[in-house]
């Protein structure tokens, strides 16, 4: 399955304009609250300055770049959990991503309506913040409510009570789930609620062209409340972006260079994503291709080997490997192995960033 990242946001502070440079899938953009209803959806290929240099050592017939899903969910009001503007359907489309983007309008312009009338980014996080947190409320009272029946008849349901009771008062207070002290067993337990303040989460400023030279005042508020938070602020001027977008390599750098930036805010913003959703890469390389893989930190070479074909994890004997930066300084595979670099590995081996394998296997 796809790993996605929602966008969110107020209504009108530039997530489609933002979507549609990430994406190169054009989502409909205008100056009013609720143009996007249904979510919009775009896969969008991590640059990965290694396919490069494995793309020029292998010369092989194709590459397949590594990849994130990205979704663009309409605009939050508040009220939303309460089903104001279509709230409850939004909500839901973001208890479908496995971690969150948010938006938040850190720039000044009178011709670009806000949905409140004023530029106020703490507040503006407030909005959603609260509407997240009041649909999880809701989702852990109605789980309390079942488990008090099913506890009139299996007590061994105690322990559960008192986990989603303590979540209940955590979110009442205010906080994001996440924020919560939790063992790993109660947080595979809570994890069937699928609540949104449990989702990896950062910020996206969205600043103007001027800003990206000159950070403005919004700028510092968001990135002052994310410091409190412990959550990481990506300052991108979407307008920026999808010029950015629209440009060929050489042409984007150029402009880059006159902004006085060293890389797009939509770079930057799926390496985070990656990061942010624990993804680490690993690569097979041969004449027919060169590929890279996403996996979660932690996978084992035979868990690997079945992002692949199931087959290959099943019947899994050995991994051949060695890492991108052995064959990046040695230049050839073959130097490698000369180098004593290359290695057999069994089924207890932790793949790490960078790994390039060749999995042995037999069903």
């Amino acid at each position: 399955m796809a790993l996605e990242v929602g966008i969110v946001g107020l209504p009108n502070i530039g997530k489609s304009t933002l979507f549609s440079a990430l994406t190169k899938v054009q989502a409909e953009a205008a100056n009013y609250p609720f143009c996007t209803i249904d979510p919009n959806i775009g896969i969008v290929q991590l640059r990965d300055p290694r396919m490069n240099r494995l793309t020029e050592l292998v010369t092989p017939d194709s590459i397949v770049p590594a990849t994130l899903q990205v979704v663009d969910i309409a605009g939050l009001v508040k009220g939303a959990s309460q089903g104001e503007g279509l709230g409850n359907k939004f909500l839901s489309h973001i208890r479908q991503v496995h971690a969150v983007a948010h938006v938040v309008r850190c720039f000044e312009d009178p011709n670009v309506v806000h949905v409140d009338g004023k530029i106020d980014p703490v507040g503006d996080v407030e909005v959603i913040q609260t509407e997240l947190i009041l649909s999880d409320l809701e989702q852990t009272e109605r789980k309390i409510e079942r488990l008090s029946r099913q506890l009139k008849s299996d007590r061994s349901l105690v322990a559960q009570m008192h986990v989603f009771e303590r979540l209940r008062d955590y979110l009442g207070e205010g906080k994001f789930a996440r924020r919560m002290e939790i063992s790993e067993d109660d947080k595979a337990l809570v994890a069937e609620l699928n609540l949104l303040t449990m989702k990896p989460y950062l910020y996206i400023a969205n600043i103007s062209e001027d800003g990206l030279k000159n950070p403005e005042v919004h700028l510092q508020q968001l990135n002052e409340l994310a410091a409190e938070e412990g959550v990481e602020v990506i300052p991108i001027c979407a307008q920026v972006e999808a010029e950015l977008a629209e440009m060929e390599d050489d042409e984007s750098e150029l402009f880059m260079e006159e902004l006085g930036i060293d890389s797009s805010g939509l770079d930057r913003l799926m390496h985070s994503g990656y990061r942010m959703l624990e993804q680490i890469t690993y690569f097979t390389a041969g004449k027919q291709e060169v590929r890279a893989w996403e996996i979660r930190k932690g996978t084992t070479a035979p868990e690997a080997a079945g992002r692949i074909h199931t087959d290959f994890e099943k019947g899994f004997i050995r991994a051949e490997v060695f890492h991108f930066d052995d064959i990046n300084s040695l230049g050839s595979e073959s130097s490698v192995k000369e180098a004593g670099k290359w290695r057999l590995e069994g089924r207890d081996y932790v793949v790490q960033d960078g790994d390039i394998m060749h999995f042995r296997f037999n069903v």
